[in-house]
């Protein structure tokens, strides 16, 4: 649907993808064997622009609309998942998050460094026995003077090691939603501690931890948001999240697509191409309709948070069915490349596995179905 974009966002698409096949696609295999990337992408992602790629220019960032963020996040999905990680927490959970509710002195201190790179962001919700349901969250803040006493864990954090501050949800005062309060944690505070999670299925080179905070201790002017305001905090970055994380399930499932493509039109069986035979491109057909479907929900999404229209239900929309679209095109495109598509020869196998996460993190599948449920019928299932 190119004829949707204008010249400068074409232009956007052209240099994302070229830096991608440069910087990145080269790479990917080898990062993805070792579980480890090689963390000098972070300062080649600064210099390009894109870990700020949609963060206020007045710090840093390139202020790019989100039409065009998710522009990036495509390209970034399409040559590896676990880089467009680094872009998309950086900028949609914690830089974006900061940009709406922080003070101008928080804005000053942390956004123009998670521009250059110089302390990447990340988002500390998730803990090891609160996931769908983060409302029951148990790390606890406690009010000492001027400052704050966090206690508690985090889990399944991307940049959870590599970030110098993190978004940490954390019970203050009753249980349930209205008990929750974001602060912005140095990870150099004396207290935290943050492990690489080894052995994922998918995303394996992107720094994924567990995070502990013992008696870390933090100043009232940390605190993002009104205290209580957290769980407001905590769904409008993951509104802006799930953005991202329908464009780069896009690039995943385009990835597909051309890998798929290209295969066909070179493997022969039975005397002439695969690509000749009906129901190989009876596979191709279905990714190709079902990823412009999820472009253009990921893009509407995306015009209604430009335009400041409401966008919540959009974002779930786009990330309900992008995500879902992902995992099925990588089994299908998989499955046009038969046995080469079960070895890293080629790259539909990390394709399967990276896109498979993309249904559980930042809300799973049925979540967000509950979500859409809820904004068209007016009923909670949650409670």
């Amino acid at each position: 649907m190119d004829f949707a974009l204008t010249e400068e966002q074409q232009l956007i698409r052209e240099t994302a993808r070229a830096f991608c096949d440069r910087e990145i696609v080269p790479h990917a295999r080898e990062w993805d064997r070792s579980e480890r990337m090689d963390r000098g992408i972070v300062a080649k992602l600064a210099e390009i622009g894109f870990l700020g790629c949609a963060l206020p220019e007045e710090h840093g960032g390139m202020g790019l609309d989100t039409v065009s963020y998710c522009l990036v996040m495509e390209e970034l999905g399409r040559a590896d998942s676990s880089v467009r990680g680094i872009v998309s927490v950086n900028n949609g959970l914690a830089g974006k998050t900061i940009a709406k509710w922080g003070t101008a002195e928080q804005q000053a201190e942390w956004l123009p460094k998670l521009c250059t790179g110089e302390a990447l962001g990340c988002y500390g919700l998730t803990e090891p026995g609160s996931g769908s349901d983060p409302a029951s969250l148990v790390t606890r803040a406690r009010r000492d003077g001027d400052s704050w006493v966090i206690d508690g864990s985090k889990i399944f954090i991307t940049l959870g090691s590599w970030a110098g501050v993190a978004l940490v949800f954390a019970r203050s005062g009753s249980e349930g939603a209205r008990g929750i309060t974001c602060f912005l944690v140095p990870s150099s505070a004396e207290g935290f501690s943050a492990v690489k999670i080894d052995g994922k299925l998918g995303l394996r080179a992107q720094d994924t931890a567990e995070i502990w905070l013992d008696g870390v201790r933090v100043p009232d002017s940390a605190r993002l948001g009104d205290e209580g305001a957290g769980f407001k905090v905590a769904m409008s970055a993951l509104d802006n999240g799930r953005i991202s994380l329908a464009a780069g399930s896009v690039g995943i499932a385009q990835g597909c697509v051309d890998a798929s493509v290209a295969y066909a039109a070179e493997r022969r069986q039975f005397g002439k191409p695969i690509a000749a035979f009906q129901l190989v491109q009876e596979l191709i057909a279905d990714m190709a309709v079902e990823t412009e479907a999820a472009r253009l929900l990921a893009w509407r999404a995306a015009y209604l948070a430009d335009s400041g229209q409401p966008y919540t239900l959009a974002a779930s929309q786009a990330k309900y069915y992008a995500s879902e679209v992902a995992v099925r095109a990588a089994n299908a495109a998989v499955q046009v490349h038969g046995g080469y598509g079960y070895v890293d020869e080629f790259p539909v196998q990390k394709y399967l596995r990276d896109a498979r996460v993309s249904t559980l993190y930042e809300g799973t599948s049925q979540i967000q179905k509950l979500l859409i449920g809820r904004a068209l019928t007016g009923e909670s299932a949650f409670i």
